[in-house]
């Protein structure tokens, strides 16, 4: 729980262009977040709303992170299936943090069309 804390913490010190989340007030496993479509790309101006769900031995296990809002990469309302998610808990590293996973979930998004 002291690094969930610690996390937001972090979170709300450095926040980050793309990406803004929260644990729910009454349940602090459960983060809604917020990815902004990269500049230059077919999803710029978007805004995508999601759920990462810790596990009760985070970071020691991998969240589940599911989609709410369309994005054309992944599908609503299902556990997505990522490397750093619980779909692959054999390739989940500790020293990932809740900002890393939103980063890299923005990374999905294409950075340059032509």
């Amino acid at each position: 729980m002291r690094r969930i804390m610690k996390e937001q913490k972090d979170m709300q010190r450095k926040p980050q262009a793309y990406t803004y989340a929260e644990p729910l007030e009454d349940e602090p496993f459960e983060w809604h977040f917020t990815l902004r479509g990269p500049e230059g790309t077919a999803f710029e101006g978007g805004i995508y709303h999601g759920l990462i769900s810790l596990p009760y031995d985070y970071p020691f296990k991998p969240p589940y992170i599911i989609f709410f809002t369309p994005n054309g990469r992944f599908e609503l309302h299902e556990k997505i299936c990522l490397s750093f998610t619980n779909y692959h808990p054999e390739y989940w590293q500790p020293a990932w943090t809740i900002q890393s996973i939103l980063l890299a979930l923005v990374s999905f998004f294409p950075v340059n069309e032509e």
